[in-house]
């Protein structure tokens, strides 16, 4: 098909252009038919141009322009002219011109749109997934595409201006235990035995240490096969970094200067040069969380001194006890449906209950006051709330889980009475444990990974007290999402095997799983350390989103589905036999 190439885009022209003739390309967004003059709004990815057609424009554009309807392709070649001040649209970029066309070509016609093309739709969801290509065409979507775009662009040119190289990793790896299940990849070539797709490229950056480009990094395709969620997909992508002859302050101040140059490059937001940084166990007992969310206050209180002190036998059992004060809310705020629909958090920490106690000027209220008797002044004073205010009352004999369960409360508190700010407020978790203990299996698990070091400190004791050993771990937060996380590296054999004994993987096992890595080691192995942000939620956080899905181009849906190409799907039995493979249960689904 031949047809006039564009000049110039939806969203380029203005004032300069009038009297120029131009060629737009584009798809309609809008088509107005009034009589003597048609509006056609044609648009692209830069932005929409109006174009009109009057009483002077001859009868076969007319009838052409008849026939225009929504996400047609067109070409129009028209006259840029000044539009009447009072019809001025000060909302587009193009609001000042429009086209009067002289010839209109269709190059493509669309059928019934299952929904509109806007700048955003209500749609459901899997009605945008199905029909993700005409979604892509919104201006929300395109957008963050774009952001995303950019967000990327921008971390290249910081990196390379750090001297770092960015180097590929294989995408088809021995499967090794990282945490999450892997996706294999059958081989036809050697039948029974599998690829992996990387869940991070973890083992194949500390090569690269070794095997000495001290400054890499990559925009990394990650795999995982759990269960998805907001900010979670089965395939992913990571800003993949390490360096070598580095300690923690360094990785920290490096991505410090990085996002800075990213928020001011990307969307004119301008960062604090250093992030506040606060420990893990802080963290926890100050917020409920290791992702604490910092645009609204809100810390928890320890409650437990003032429940011993009370009457309340039934929650004297808790080892720990924690209060947060819903502050700010009006009494309206707090019907009694509100109140107990906390009682859905606390079954999640398998709790019964949350208890409330509500200050008025008269005294206090609620389902805990009666246990609180000639307590009153202390509780005011220890949880600083004010008539109006609530108080809530978690308690566990677990102390994670009695934390967990208050960020949860002063987390929807924080959304339900608008408490949280606009803007971006990053922190580093850092102090992280090294081990935690897998009640279900009966042994100690690494809480990052196995190849995370643990701090000098703790070297000699190990094996006697792992539960007690931090680990040189940090954590990048921002608005309550773990957005990055990293590590100063192992790169002592034998330490290495230590780790791996703790957490319960024999010397013949870890020979198996990581003897290329252990045997790269034994090479001189530099210190080195990383850390890897992840791309898709980062441009989510940026945009104001609450899902990955938002930023990514053809994502999953919530069970792992694309409904747009039916993935996952069967394959032919002959594959299935080059790949000497046999489906046992076919009914399976």
């Amino acid at each position: 098909m031949s047809f006039n190439q564009r000049t110039v885009t939806c969203g380029e022209l203005n004032l300069s252009y009038v009297g120029k003739e131009v060629v737009l390309n584009g798809w309609v967004h809008r088509n107005r038919n009034h009589g003597a003059l048609h509006f056609i709004n044609i648009r692209d990815r830069y932005g929409i141009t109006q174009v009109v057609l009057d009483e002077k424009s001859d009868t076969t554009l007319q009838n052409t322009a008849s026939e225009l309807k929504m996400e047609y392709v067109i070409s129009v070649t028209g006259i840029v002219r000044k539009r009447p001040d009072s019809m001025i649209n000060t909302g587009m970029t193009t609001g000042e011109i429009e086209v009067l066309a002289n010839k209109i070509d269709i190059l493509a016609k669309s059928d019934i749109l299952p929904f509109m093309i806007d700048d955003e739709t209500n749609a459901n969801e899997d009605l945008r997934l199905k029909y993700r290509f005409l979604d892509l065409r919104s201006f929300g979507m395109q957008k963050r595409i774009k952001l995303r775009h950019e967000f990327i662009k921008s971390v290249r040119h910081f990196l390379y201006e750090e001297g770092f190289y960015e180097i590929e990793t294989p995408t088809l790896i021995r499967s090794t235990p990282e945490g999450a299940r892997d996706y294999l990849v059958p081989s036809r070539k050697y039948p029974g035995e599998f690829y992996a797709l990387p869940q991070s490229p973890q083992l194949y950056k500390q090569l690269l240490m070794v095997s000495g480009y001290d400054k890499y990094f990559q925009i990394a395709r990650c795999y995982r096969d759990e269960d998805a969620r907001g900010d979670r997909q089965p395939e992913f992508t990571q800003l993949d970094l390490e360096m070598s002859f580095v300690n923690r302050e360094d990785v920290l101040s490096l991505m410090e200067k990085l996002f800075v140059y990213v928020f001011k490059e990307t969307i004119n937001y301008s960062l604090p040069a250093h992030f506040r940084r606060i420990d893990y166990k802080t963290a926890m007992n100050t917020y409920g969380t290791d992702k604490p969310d910092l645009r609204f206050d809100c810390e928890l209180v320890d409650f437990k001194d003032i429940i011993d002190k009370s009457d309340y036998e039934t929650f004297k059992k808790n080892k720990y006890v924690k209060a947060v004060v819903a502050h700010e809310g009006k009494e309206q705020d707090f019907t009694r449906k509100y109140l107990d629909s906390m009682n859905e958090i606390a079954v999640q920490y398998n709790m019964d209950y949350i208890p409330y106690i509500k200050v008025s000027e008269t005294g206090f209220t609620g389902s805990a006051a009666k246990y609180f008797n000639k307590l009153e002044k202390e509780i005011l004073k220890c949880t600083e709330a004010k008539n109006g205010d609530v108080i809530f009352i978690i308690g566990h004999t677990d102390w994670k889980k009695c934390c967990l369960c208050a960020g949860a409360v002063r987390s929807k508190i924080g959304k339900d009475l608008k408490l949280i700010k606009e803007g971006f407020e990053f922190c580093w978790i850092v102090d992280f444990p090294l081990f935690s203990y897998n009640e279900d299996e009966g042994h100690w698990e690494a809480e990052h990974h196995m190849f995370s070091m643990p701090q000098e400190q703790y070297i000699d004791t190990l094996e006697s007290d792992p539960g007690s050993v931090k680990g040189d771990l940090y954590d990048l937060v921002c608005n309550g999402y773990e957005c990055a996380s990293g590590s100063i590296r192992i790169h002592d054999v034998e330490l290495q095997k230590r780790i791996f004994r703790i957490c319960n993987l024999s010397d013949e096992e870890a020979e198996k799983k990581f003897g290329f890595l252990l045997n790269a080691f034994k090479y001189g192995a530099p210190p080195h350390g990383g850390i890897a942000p992840g791309v898709d939620r980062m441009v989510m956080i940026m945009s104001e989103q609450t899902s990955i899905k938002e930023v990514i181009a053809f994502p999953k849906n919530s069970f792992a589905v694309s409904p747009m190409d039916d993935c996952p799907n069967t394959v032919d039995e002959k594959q299935l036999e080059e790949l000497h493979i046999i489906i046992k249960d076919k009914e399976f689904k």
